[in-house]
């Protein structure tokens, strides 16, 4: 009898703690290493402690290299040396969302895209549960997969976001309903070029079959050609073009068909009109996209048009999505943190057609601005630079739009933007970068501008 398996853990963030907590039930010896200092992590070594697991802090040593199993939490690349040398000696390289895959139960759907992940995956499990399903929702939304593979069932549904990060190392992960809802430029500072970052994204799709469906929007040209090879169903949605299986939108309405009159059929066979699109609680045309997917993921699994139609009508949105937070003065301000890249910025613009106030800037994911100049100069009455990309994105937008800076400050910059805005215009948090720059994720940012907001 061969020896139980040993686990060596990079990053003692969520997913990390998650996974080693899920591989310590099953009584595996695990060894947590992470970088940061021992004194700055109190939470983590306290549930590493509860747990009984192994642990290092202040970098990576060869004790790493001693265990059978190399798991990587999604803020580690591959780049890392210790990562290097373990791929150099054999060793097994996985991530925390496959250690959950292996020991799950139950249906998976997995959503990914550059944008409108989070969106998506939430409505979806509102919808799921609407509907009366078991319904776990996980991933990088929030949860840890490993956090939740343990309580799931043969008759449960789990619904996961998936960031390229998470995909990377994929081996056993094997959704019933993959989504693929667009691909643009982002994490150039992580992948060569856009081509290695889609790979990554399609790894999604890699271990499906031909019982399992692949929900992708088929106005993405990237995206349609990529999916050419999965072995799964492919089930498209459209902004105005029909789609056969798949969704599309047309005079004011949502339709959906699941059959193309082959010997493979999904439930439905008959084309529906799901829903008016004004009767859809989420605004743009992106959450039309994040809609569509969600209807076709659930309708995939036998969720009828009622509680699908139910889910769309009720669901409120995500936080740091554009959240509305306050009206003051005839004016709006909408809080769009989790915009962090320039595709992102794109449809927030194309939500309003109000006058905007547009705050941006950060940290820089090597952003090209041309596709949103147009929208710019049409529609945002000033932008307000934070942050490290302010000078690049002033040189883009300076002939185009008024430019006001506000340095590191948030405060300073709602005040402007305040100061600047008119009655009926929208004040729009919506940054096109990162956050490390000035917080700790887009979720700090968000909550700082809301609170600045509610301090005018």
């Amino acid at each position: 009898m061969s020896a139980p398996l040993t686990y060596a853990i990079l990053g003692a963030a969520r997913s990390g703690l998650a996974a080693a907590r899920l591989l310590r039930l099953e009584g595996a010896a695990v060894l947590v290493s992470d970088v940061r200092p021992e004194s700055e992590s109190a939470p983590a070594v306290a549930v590493l402690r509860e747990i009984g697991a192994e642990y290092e802090f202040g970098g990576h040593t060869d004790r790493v290299l001693e265990q059978d199993v190399l798991v990587l939490s999604p803020g580690v690349p591959d780049t890392v040396p210790i990562v290097r040398r373990a791929v150099e000696r054999g060793m097994v390289v996985t991530n925390e969302i496959d250690i959950a895959a292996t020991r799950s139960r139950g249906r998976v759907v997995a959503i990914t895209g550059t944008n409108g992940k989070t969106t998506t995956t939430e409505l979806t499990g509102h919808i799921l549960r609407g509907a009366g399903l078991d319904t776990f929702v996980a991933g990088n939304v929030g949860t840890p997969f490993s956090a939740v593979a343990g309580e799931t069932s043969g008759e449960s549904v789990t619904v996961l976001e998936l960031s390229s990060f998470q995909l990377e190392h994929i081996n056993a992960l094997h959704p019933d309903v993959a989504v693929v809802l667009n691909i643009t430029p982002d994490h150039l500072d992580r992948y060569p070029d856009i081509e290695a970052y889609a790979a990554a994204k399609m790894r999604i799709t890699g271990n499906q079959g031909a019982a399992d469906a692949l929900v992708y929007n088929a106005d993405d040209e990237r995206i349609a050609r990529l999916v050419e090879t999965s072995r799964a169903r492919q089930i498209g949605f459209s902004l105005g073009t029909p789609q056969t299986p798949g969704a599309w939108t047309g005079n004011g309405r949502v339709h959906l068909k699941l059959s193309d009159n082959s010997t493979q059929t999904l439930p439905n066979s008959e084309e529906e009109i799901m829903i008016q699109v004004d009767a859809i609680r989420i605004r743009g045309p992106h959450n039309l996209y994040n809609a569509m997917a969600a209807a076709l993921a659930a309708r995939a699994l036998g969720v009828g048009a009622d509680a699908i139609r139910e889910g769309l009508e009720s669901f409120p949105g995500v936080p740091h999505r554009l959240e509305p937070v306050r009206e003051l003065e005839g004016v709006r301000y909408v809080n769009d943190s989790k915009a962090t890249n320039v595709d992102a910025l794109w449809y927030a613009l194309s939500s309003f057609t109000e006058p905007i106030v547009l705050i941006a800037g950060g940290r820089s994911k090597k952003n090209e601005y041309d596709a949103i100049i147009p929208l710019v100069r049409d529609h945002v009455r000033a932008v307000v630079l934070v942050g490290e990309a302010a000078e690049e994105m002033a040189s883009a937008f300076s002939a185009c739009t008024r430019v006001l800076r506000a340095g590191f400050d948030m405060e300073e910059a709602v005040r402007l933007a305040h100061d600047t805005a008119e009655r009926g215009d929208v004040v729009l948090l919506s940054p096109a970068c990162a956050s490390f720059d000035m917080f700790n994720n887009y979720e700090h940012r968000g909550d700082a501008f809301k609170k600045a907001v509610q301090g005018l």
